[in-house]
């Protein structure tokens, strides 16, 4: 502020000695008011840069940090977005996999049941079959000897017109037995 004093009376001193001096009008330089200028321009510039510029600049060097901290955890963010949209397509991929695997276990597993299932029944009617046939057999065998049981009673009682006299019941039975088993009546033409 000192500065101001002096520059203000130095300035009071020569408006006083252009005042004295008479020059009349024209352009003139006045190489104090210039340099009083000069050096109030660069105090002004002085005052402006501390107190505004440098404020100023780290306000905008803080606001470049911030924008640069932004886009890099901009990019950041779209890496992470990226990594995470291919583990997801990843993890679908493998869901999927584990899907159809267990998809294939199950229909294995019922193809297994279903042809254990299967063979199951085909036994249980093969069993029937054969139960059916040893019963078909045993059934004809027991029609067999009804028929040659009945066929002997008739033959010996047509034997017995014919002779004229009645046979024992065991020499009738032997020959009617005799007869059946050399005419082949046991059932064997039926193949």
């Amino acid at each position: 502020m000192d500065i101001l004093a002096v520059a203000a009376g130095a300035a009071h001193g020569a408006i006083a000695l252009t005042a004295e001096g008479g020059e009349e009008g024209g352009l003139t330089i006045n190489l104090f008011w210039v340099l009083v200028s000069a050096i109030n321009f660069l105090l002004l510039l002085a005052i402006v840069w501390t107190f505004a510029f440098k404020p100023l600049a780290k306000t905008l060097d803080d606001r470049k940090s911030a924008i640069e901290q932004g886009l890099r955890d901009a990019e950041q963010a779209r890496k992470d977005r990226d990594s995470a949209e291919a583990e997801r397509v990843a993890t679908m991929a493998e869901a999927r996999r584990e899907a159809n695997e267990i998809l294939t276990r199950a229909q294995k597993v019922a193809q297994d049941s279903r042809d254990a299932d299967i063979a199951a029944t085909r036994e249980e009617l093969e069993r029937m079959r054969v139960r059916a046939t040893a019963e078909i057999e045993a059934e004809k065998t027991r029609a067999i000897a009804d028929l040659r049981g009945e066929v002997a009673d008739l033959a010996l009682a047509a034997a017995g017109r014919v002779v004229g006299e009645t046979m024992s019941d065991d020499r009738q039975r032997r020959l009617v037995e005799d007869f059946l088993t050399t005419a082949d009546i046991s059932g064997d033409r039926s193949n």
